[in-house]
């Protein structure tokens, strides 16, 4: 027998590549081009606080102090897709995340769908953010 979470009431990320990601919720679809934080209880929106994000070198340490308020409680664990590829966040952004004991885990933002997927299906109080790139290789790699 096979046992599933019931996840009717989650939000789900059903498709996502380079510069977009589609994002399921109450049964309804919408297609997000712009850097995205979504959340297991009802969060999605731009993750442009205090300043648009489209390219990792755009991050401050204020987007990352706004993931600690972004829902009415604070999140067990924050998922920090880093476009592309993977790359890691300076400490010094992490730090009021870490004094209120959120955990952040860093993957590239595919992984970081696939991995909110999961946790938000299985119950969890997780939000993701998400950088979105444009469909440009990294610098000194090839499509």
């Amino acid at each position: 027998m096979k046992l599933h979470a019931d996840s009717s009431t989650t939000q789900t990320i059903r498709g996502h590549g380079p510069g977009w990601i589609t994002v399921e919720s109450a049964g309804q679809m919408s297609r997000h081009t712009h850097s995205l934080v979504i959340g297991s209880r009802g969060l999605c929106r731009p993750w442009n606080d205090p300043t648009d994000i489209g390219r990792f070198e755009d991050l401050q340490a204020a987007h990352f102090a706004w993931l600690a308020e972004a829902e009415a409680s604070h999140p067990e664990l924050v998922l920090f897709g880093s476009g592309l590829r993977l790359r890691f966040p300076r400490p010094p952004w992490l730090r009021v995340l870490a004094d209120l004991g959120i955990g952040v885990e860093t993957m590239d933002t595919a992984a970081a769908c696939r991995t909110y997927n999961i946790l938000a299906g299985e119950g969890r109080h997780v939000v993701a953010a998400l950088l979105l790139e444009s469909g440009q290789p990294p610098a000194g790699t090839t499509k």
